[in-house]
């Protein structure tokens, strides 16, 4: 039960009536050349990857790649960087599905799909050291599913 309450505080799903977005890249770039006067992003900003395995081009954004007014990643903490992930739905545009404070992910193969290594804060593995917690996870539909946890 402690693990699945820790997972659920790492991400936030997506509300029921959320409306789609028609480009993640565009929209949060317009929403962060609001609140800064100058907004910085770097080339990993946004990643395009099919996340859940459907064929169509997917993305993540990672906030740690974002200057605003001069200050790096202000959103940033010891937890990590936030990351969304938004799914592309075959009726057009683009769905939020999660929220993550993570330190980064690799997006590799495993038993012929593709997975996400979500590294983040040892606490979410329940443990006391350093070593970053590694989440193994993959995207069904718009849910994520995790694997396993070390």
């Amino acid at each position: 039960m402690l693990c699945l309450l820790a997972l659920l505080s790492l991400m936030t799903p997506a509300r029921a009536q959320q409306e789609l977005v028609s480009d993640p890249e565009v929209y949060e770039k317009a929403f962060f050349q609001k609140q800064c006067k100058v907004a910085e992003f770097g080339a990993d900003y946004i990643s395009r990857i099919d996340i859940n395995n459907d064929g169509l081009m997917d993305a993540v954004t990672n906030r740690g790649a974002l200057t605003c007014d001069g200050h790096k990643s202000t959103t940033c903490n010891d937890d990590g960087c936030p990351y969304n992930f938004y799914v592309q739905v075959k009726e057009g545009g683009y769905l939020l599905i999660a929220t993550a404070t993570i330190y980064g992910y690799d997006f590799i193969q495993r038993f012929g799909n593709m997975v996400f290594v979500l590294k983040m804060h040892p606490r979410y593995c329940e443990r006391t050291d350093s070593a970053p917690c590694e989440m193994t996870v993959r995207v069904r539909g718009t849910a994520f599913v995790t694997l396993s946890r070390k």
